[in-house]
């Protein structure tokens, strides 16, 4: 299992900047993560590229 505090995280470009809420990314060749950045330390979801890429291509087309 990697080890989340080893990450390069940042603030995703989809997070409003009106506020402390956002989100954050973290990227590695095969995972996307992500986490809450008002609970780093609490859950945070990885998912592979393949499905990262899936979820965006039906996603988008709702933005």
């Amino acid at each position: 299992m990697r080890d989340m505090s080893t990450l390069d995280w940042f603030k995703s470009s989809y997070s409003g900047n009106d506020g402390p809420d956002c989100v954050e990314v973290a990227l590695t060749p095969d995972e996307i993560h992500i986490r809450d950045s008002k609970t780093a330390d609490g859950a945070q979801l990885t998912l592979s590229t393949d499905t990262w890429t899936t979820f965006l291509s039906h996603a988008l087309p709702l933005a």
